[in-house]
């Protein structure tokens, strides 16, 4: 809630310099009508397009969660304000994750820097910097033998919008611009209702012409449940369904639908359809956590998080495939260690006041 101030400056610095402005008298007494509606809607922050279904896709779902093959993983905390750690990573029988990882993290209230290297060599890292309590730019860098990205993110949080403007590997060496361009903007409506905008903007090459998509979105939010949809204009629909059925279960679904070849240049035998469904489920539990979901592909995963000490954490994933007959198991221990002082630190909260740290 730090951001309302600056919220409230900014409107009134708007008042002020169209009230300058000769003959805008009424559209100043309008905009302040407008203003002050907004204000009595008791609108909050929606969350951004991005995470327009974070309650399915991060909290239920095991998208980035499910992992195969035996994976250690040892984390040192030298402070906690500001946080400063790092990390040792150990896996085998993974196609995905290297057989070592060395990882440092610092955070504070205004920036947040964080550096990955493996036994490969390949590098990737992120800094973040909090210009105001409102406006975050993000940054990332990715060296690797497979090819290198370069990303540049802002993203502003409004009392009751938020927008973000993300270009990933921009370049104007090819004679004109080239790389990704992502924009969104999502607005709340009511205190429950947020639509939103999402445009992604691409060209390889000066040689090939630009392609634009643009989405539509929609979230409906309450204490017990959400639901929220996604419409492309190329022809996509993605909806996602959140409940709460007890204060220790929650359950999620979500269809994705493609509708390939859609208006002219496509397809001899018209539109191509494809589409999937998963259903999935989490339990806490007082130490533990427990994930499963399933698609109508025929694969069927679980994740199971287990605290059997303070600082160890255990963790089983398992996914079967019947399509394609294949399996994966995965487990992995995590240890979190910290000296006494920083354990002390981190019990009494460390700043209370302070803005989180922009991750």
């Amino acid at each position: 809630m730090e951001h309302l101030p600056l919220e409230r400056s900014r409107e009134q610095v708007i008042g002020d310099f169209m009230s300058r402005i000769p003959g805008s008298s009424r559209l100043a007494e309008a905009y302040a009508v407008f203003r002050e509606r907004r204000e009595a809607l008791g609108l909050t922050n929606p969350g951004t397009v991005e995470s327009i279904a974070k309650e399915v896709q991060r909290d239920v779902f095991l998208n980035n969660l499910s992992f195969s093959g035996l994976r250690a993983d040892l984390t040192k905390a030298f402070s906690v304000s500001p946080l400063f750690q790092v990390s040792h990573a150990l896996s085998m029988g993974s196609v995905s994750q290297p057989p070592y990882t060395y990882a440092a993290l610092y955070g504070s209230p205004k920036v947040f820097l964080q550096a990955n290297v493996d036994n490969e060599l390949s590098f990737s890292g992120r800094f973040n910097y909090r210009w105001t309590p409102a406006l975050v730019t993000k940054s990332s860098v990715q060296f690797s033998s497979q090819g290198n990205m370069v990303s540049i993110e802002s993203d502003y949080t409004g009392s009751d919008f938020s927008a973000s403007l993300k270009a990933i590997n921009p370049s104007l060496l090819d004679g004109g611009i080239t790389g990704m361009v992502m924009a969104s903007y999502l607005q709340a409506v009511t205190p429950k209702l947020s639509l939103g905008l999402d445009a992604f903007w691409n060209r390889v090459a000066s040689a090939y012409p630009p392609e634009l998509n643009v989405s539509y979105a929609a979230r409906y939010k309450t204490p017990e449940w959400m639901a929220s949809a996604q419409l492309v204009a190329a022809g996509g629909i993605e909806a996602s369904y959140w409940r709460r059925l007890s204060e220790k279960v929650e359950t999620g679904i979500n269809v994705n639908l493609t509708f390939a070849g859609m208006g002219p240049g496509g397809p001899i035998g018209g539109i191509k359809k494809d589409g999937t469904v998963t259903i999935g489920a989490k339990y806490d539990f007082r130490a533990s956590s427990f994930r499963a979901q399933i698609d109508n592909q025929g694969k069927v995963g679980c994740l199971l998080e287990k605290r059997v000490a303070q600082p160890i954490q255990v963790t089983f994933s398992g996914e079967i495939d019947h399509k394609t007959n294949a399996a994966k198991l995965g487990l992995a221990v995590s240890i979190d260690a910290a000296d006494p002082e920083v354990m002390e630190q981190g019990e009494a909260g460390g700043v209370v006041d302070a803005p989180p740290i922009p991750f």
